[in-house]
């Protein structure tokens, strides 16, 4: 072998060491990068997150004043897209409708996955009848629809006066308190899954205490389905929240949301569509983006898929 085949060599191997150590999340971050698929879905809910959190970016118009004389006025330069028939700007209550929708999409998969992650660990973990106790109630609160337990919940603490945080709270509340059981189970499963690897029998055998355990190897290692699910579970929040303000049981005004704006929109379906039109596509365009974000982080911790 010649000098320059033998340097030539050698920067080839420097380049792709030989057993560098790489890591399921550096995997899946790798593997994030590379899809398109997460890069569209991630700048659309950066978008949308801006919008709640700074509306006053995209419009300058103030979403509780109503021109009457225009009401039902369809898209113009003025209005892009156009006034409901109480003569608001429909632009500016899409714009800020997005804050309440997405509060309690955040809020609700915020409580859902820490409490059923929390359940889901102490039951696959402990076992005995500490998890016979949790799966079962577990169970019980699966077997009540989540939809049918929200208008219930709903229902008994109807939202009237209440101050705008309150009222986003009582919704979160509602599909926060059936919304935990999948999650749980999923949890259990994943963690039944690593409490066999020999990381974790050495770590007991080493004195580990249970806490150090769970915290250092069971929750890094079963961690990945359950962020993939409450990825897209977000955006089905969402959608959840707008059906529920559709009801009339949901947010209220004077609280601005897109279920508010499509439940508004019915009374003028025939005559002026794009009423409904443009916060359903606001709506319908976040819960996608969010499902691709899931479908998109599946797919980098799935190594089938790689």
């Amino acid at each position: 072998m010649t000098e320059q085949a033998i340097v030539e060599t050698a920067h080839s191997s420097d380049a792709n060491p030989v057993g560098e150590a790489r890591s399921l999340g550096a995997d899946a971050r790798r593997a994030l990068a590379r899809n398109p698929l997460f890069w569209i879905s991630a700048t659309m809910i950066f978008i949308f997150v801006l919008m709640a959190i700074w509306p006053s970016l995209f419009t300058n118009t103030d979403p509780t004043e109503a021109v009457l004389s225009q009401a039902r006025e369809r898209p113009n330069s003025e209005a892009w897209f156009g006034r409901d028939i109480q003569g608001y700007d429909i632009y500016a209550r899409v714009i800020y409708g997005a804050r309440a929708s997405i509060l309690v999409g955040v809020f609700t998969t915020l409580f859902t996955t820490t409490i059923g992650a929390a359940l889901g660990i102490t039951a696959a973990y402990f076992g005995g009848w500490t998890d016979s106790l949790i799966s079962r109630v577990t169970d019980i609160f699966f077997a009540i629809p989540l939809l049918l337990g929200a208008i219930l919940f709903m229902s008994a603490f109807p939202s009237s006066n209440d101050p705008y945080f309150v009222v986003v709270f009582k919704v979160v509340a509602a599909i926060s308190l059936l919304g935990w059981p999948a999650l749980t189970r999923l949890m259990r499963s994943s963690v039944m899954q690593v409490l066999p690897n020999d990381y974790v029998q050495a770590a007991r055998a080493l004195g580990a205490s249970p806490w150090r355990i769970i915290r250092s190897h069971v929750i890094p290692n079963s961690l990945g389905p359950i962020i993939v699910v409450a990825t897209i579970n977000l955006g089905a929040y969402i959608a959840l929240e707008a059906t529920l303000s559709f009801l009339g049981i949901g947010l209220q005004p004077p609280v601005i949301s897109w279920g508010v704006s499509i439940n508004d929109a019915i009374v003028g379906l025939r005559t002026t569509p794009h009423m409904l039109f443009f916060p359903s596509l606001f709506l319908s365009l976040t819960v996608l983006a969010f499902i691709m974000l899931g479908d998109a982080v599946r797919d980098a911790y799935d190594p089938k898929t790689r």
